[in-house]
């Protein structure tokens, strides 16, 4: 069974066919910048862009950047301050007529990853970090989804939270070389370390592709590998959580 999975990002709204058997895609990648405005509305009409460019008539697959209940939003992530409180599975399925699942980014990534890709087969407590806008976090207890760990909010100095000093955003504003960067993802990686003691992180996002360039700058003790699915972790494990 072919599902479409779209990964909704800070930047970017992606999405494809994933064979829910094997966690591979089948098509190419279809993306569209995501609004300028971040408001729910108009994303809608960018969600319904991509259902319709696939000419796809199913159940839709969706990794949201926030932390997601039931479906709501419980926090506005890099989002509009709008989305809280809205029902995200309700709006884009209004917007498609299609039924839709929405998860958090993060936890479908790292549900792609450990059911699919590197993590598979992994026990203890696995933690898949996505870089990408923010930093999204997902934590697994011996395969199982521990749902919405948003470790990325956590305060740090004089920045809100700690995605506005380590993610690429963040790299790419202040104008960073990967050595840089690397030396402030580090530190998030230390706060990770120290608050949740995992077995094992695994990185997603754009950034995990170029672990190479940074990795010397990483010194925690937990083993740090980089996704084998890259950036494509997040629109494999949003259409996976859809064929539930």
């Amino acid at each position: 069974m072919n599902v479409l999975g779209i990964d909704i990002g800070g930047s970017g709204m992606k999405g494809a066919l994933v064979n829910a058997e094997t966690g591979e895609m089948v098509t190419e990648r279809f993306r569209i910048p995501t609004p300028k405005s971040k408001k729910p509305n108009d994303m809608a009409k960018v969600f319904k862009d991509i259902v319709d460019h696939f000419e796809y008539d199913g159940p839709v697959g969706v990794g949201f950047p926030t932390i997601i209940k039931k479906g709501v939003c419980m926090a506005t992530g890099n989002m509009h301050k709008s989305w809280l409180g809205v029902n995200a599975e309700k709006l884009f399925s209004e917007a498609t007529g299609l039924p839709v699942t929405v998860v958090n980014d993060a936890d479908a990534a790292g549900y792609a990853v450990m059911n699919y890709g590197i993590g598979k087969g992994k026990q203890g407590l696995v933690m898949m970090i996505t870089i990408g806008t923010g930093l999204g976090s997902g934590a697994f207890l011996n395969g199982e989804l521990l749902p919405n760990f948003e470790l990325g909010q956590i305060p740090y100095k004089k920045y809100k939270k700690i995605e506005e000093y380590a993610s690429n955003f963040a790299k790419e504003r202040d104008g960073l070389n990967y050595k840089e960067w690397g030396k402030r993802f580090n530190k998030f990686l230390e706060l990770v370390e120290i608050i949740t003691c995992p077995d094992l992180i695994i990185l997603g996002g754009g950034s995990s592709k170029d672990f190479d360039k940074y990795k010397s700058q990483i010194k925690i003790q937990t083993p740090v590998i980089p996704a084998e699915l890259g950036n494509h972790a997040g629109i494999i494990g949003a259409a996976a959580a859809a064929s539930k």
